[in-house]
């Protein structure tokens, strides 16, 4: 992949009318909807709205990463904002391991422990052979041993005690397969937004 097709890749976080966030776009997606005025890029260190007339006049200072575009170098959007999308999306947070992990915190559920990754297993609270079923309200980390322990049985039946109960997260999800982290996006999102896998 050329430098050029990485920058058009990168990341751009998506605001809608009343600035709040909605989504992740690429660069080349948020350009075009600010090209055909559905949105205005906004920058981050003092808010102001550009058009693409505005922003196509802007030099990208030394070291900031640029599109050229024929004669001219485009600074690369960062945020951007809609100009009449006001409505924000339901989205469910896929039931995925990677999800479960960062819902319980990398913490079992039954003893509090954080042994780290490798010795955290998932638990089915009403086991399987028992009809239970791999969904957010069923399913919670446990480390090794208290797994061993509880085997296949209910907490109730095994004795013990949930630290929390299991639940579907509310986050809403922006960083989709994105492995960057901008910082001017910490201005628009609160820490429950980031991090989380979108399906």
């Amino acid at each position: 992949m050329t430098a050029a097709s990485l920058t058009l890749t990168r990341p751009t976080l998506v605001l809608n009318r009343n600035w709040q966030p909605i989504t992740v776009s690429t660069v080349a997606r948020a350009l075009v909807k600010v090209f055909g005025k559905a949105a205005r890029v906004v920058d981050p260190s003092d808010f102001q709205l550009y058009s693409w007339d505005d922003w196509s006049e802007l030099r990208p200072c030394d070291g900031e990463p640029f599109i050229q575009a024929g004669r001219i170098r485009l600074r690369v959007p960062e945020v951007v904002t809609l100009t009449h999308y006001d409505r924000l999306p339901r989205q469910a947070v896929t039931f995925s391991r990677r999800n479960l992990f960062k819902r319980d915190h990398f913490t079992c559920q039954y003893c509090g422990a954080q042994p780290g990754g490798d010795e955290l297993t998932i638990d089915h609270v009403i086991p399987r052979s028992q009809g239970g079923e791999s969904t957010w309200t069923n399913c919670v980390l446990a480390c090794v041993a208290c797994n061993s322990r509880k085997a296949d049985r209910t907490p109730d039946q095994a004795g013990f005690k949930l630290k929390h109960k299991p639940a579907q997260p509310a986050w809403r999800a922006f960083y989709a397969s994105h492995e960057v982290r901008i910082e001017s996006w910490s201005k628009f999102l609160s820490e429950a937004y980031w991090n989380v896998e979108l399906r």
